[in-house]
């Protein structure tokens, strides 16, 4: 796959993120933000290997959100928390595997309306 649309779909998820928090409050915008994250992990995943099959990719997506929030039981260093986050919140882990089948999903719809890629 061509990193280009891949970088598109990076940055309007990002946008996507960002305009979620400017309309929606509370537990809407903080879960959606969730599955954002990980849809926007699984975009930086294609973009460094572009060849990658889509459901590695998930899992890698999934795998790297559920390794942060798991970290956050221990001690993030300041500097990193409003990345990573600072809160074990149980809740998120779901909303991770729901990002990453999201992006799962457009991306299998993607390959199969797309004759050039393989």
């Amino acid at each position: 796959m061509s990193r280009l649309p891949v970088a598109l779909a990076a940055a309007l998820t990002i946008a996507a993120g960002l305009g979620v928090r400017l309309v929606w409050d509370g537990p809407v915008s903080k879960y959606a933000g969730d599955a954002l994250y990980t849809v926007l992990i699984y975009a930086l995943v294609m973009l460094i290997r572009p060849a990658i099959r889509p459901w590695v990719a998930a899992l890698m997506a999934t795998g790297l959100s559920w390794a942060i929030e798991f970290a956050q039981l221990t001690e993030i260093p300041s500097v990193l928390r409003p990345v990573l986050g600072s809160t074990f919140n149980p809740p998120d882990l779901f909303w991770y595997a729901v990002g990453a089948g999201a992006a799962f999903a457009a991306h299998v719809l993607w390959l199969r309306r797309s004759p050039a890629c393989p």
